[in-house]
């Protein structure tokens, strides 16, 4: 949002910018944004391939696959986790028609195969089973709201233990204030590895005790899962932490 835009508007019009002449764009129709790609689609001789919620049908998961019909593709399994994840496989599923259009041979098997077999790290990435640790890089209201209803999805009658950490460029309150809406969570809050570009784990301690007045700490990250692991074992630890590689 410091680059991009303070709104999905704004953000849209810039993310627009990959558009290219004579080309092919395909997104999800989504009421705020869709007009403006297709004006940047019609600015750039460009056809723009939209894809409806409820042509996505026979929807189903478990804790290894979600399973789904898209127009004439039946029973496709993904390995990716959410409800989102469903809506971006479509979106692979139509580039790839795209290009069989324009004469390149992609079997259905391989379309298959390569949704049932991906993986997305930092997106609900399961790294630990027995305790469940999860980690994700969400780091914005959108990408907290899908994790919060993708825990929820899969885990409804667990508690869930978050550790968190977040860089300062992004909202970090917004994401607390969703987050804390589970009353029943467990909450760590941790400075991640640059005191400089991080936002400090008092500082998302006292926006946290806005919310909550009880189960929130602050420690640094290797102690928290330690605690996590120790003290939550038969509950769901989510550590989610945008990474900073440096």
């Amino acid at each position: 949002m410091d680059i991009l835009g303070n709104t999905v508007e704004e953000i849209t019009e810039q993310k627009a910018g990959i558009i290219k002449k004579n080309n092919d764009t395909i997104a999800l129709f989504q009421d705020r944004i869709t007009d403006i790609l297709a004006k940047k689609c019609k600015e750039e001789n460009n056809k723009l391939h939209t894809i409806h919620e409820n042509e996505i049908t026979n929807y189903s998961f478990d804790e290894e696959y979600q399973t789904f019909d898209y127009k004439n593709y039946k029973n496709i399994k993904t390995n990716l986790k959410g409800k989102c994840q469903i809506y971006n496989s479509a979106i692979a599923i139509e580039c790839m028609e795209v290009l069989k259009e324009k004469g390149f041979k992609i079997p259905k098997e391989a379309i298959e195969k390569g949704l049932r077999t991906v993986v997305h790290k930092a997106r609900f990435e399961v790294l630990n089973k027995s305790p469940k640790i999860i980690f994700d890089g969400g780091h914005n209201e959108n990408a907290i709201n899908n994790l919060k209803n993708t825990i929820n999805q899969y885990y409804p009658s667990k508690k869930k233990v978050y550790i968190l950490s977040t860089l300062k460029t992004k909202d970090y309150k917004t994401v607390i204030k969703i987050l804390t809406q589970d009353k029943n969570g467990i909450f760590f809050f941790t400075t991640g590895n640059d005191a400089n570009r991080y936002v400090s784990k008092e500082d998302l301690y006292n926006e946290a005790k806005k919310y909550l007045s009880r189960d929130i700490y602050k420690e640094e990250l290797e102690d928290a899962i330690k605690i996590a692991k120790e003290k939550y074992k038969d509950d769901v630890i989510m550590i989610i932490r945008k990474l900073l590689c440096i």
